[in-house]
């Protein structure tokens, strides 16, 4: 079993309540430093890894506990075109949802 979390929390608690052989991933970048004690992660043979993005059986198991549960993404569908702004918004935190680009209406119009 592996654990995704993307934000600052204290990493005991969660090493604590891993199997053994257990993995803790770590989902993005956390806003500060993580403090790591080994001996949590030496009792029990813990590992702790990264990735930007989960793996595909993560993202399938997310996908597949949404389907489930009827949990919905919100997204902003955006042509190709408005990328750029897109960014521009991105770094001002002036997007509520995630973006979404219609690759399929671009390929389209350029045909």
């Amino acid at each position: 079993m592996a654990f995704l979390i993307r934000s600052v929390h204290p990493l005991v608690p969660l090493l604590d309540i891993i199997k053994p052989h257990g993995k803790l991933i770590m989902v993005a970048a956390p806003e500060k430093p993580l403090e790591l004690p080994a001996s949590p992660l030496l009792q029990g043979r813990k590992l702790i890894g990264g990735s930007s993005i989960g793996g595909l059986k993560e993202t399938q198991e997310m996908i597949d506990f949404a389907a489930k549960h009827g949990v919905i993404p919100e997204v902003e569908i955006i042509p190709i075109d408005y990328v750029n702004t897109a960014i521009e918004r991105l770094e001002k935190a002036d997007v509520k949802y995630r973006f979404v680009i219609d690759v399929e209406k671009t390929m389209k119009a350029s045909f």
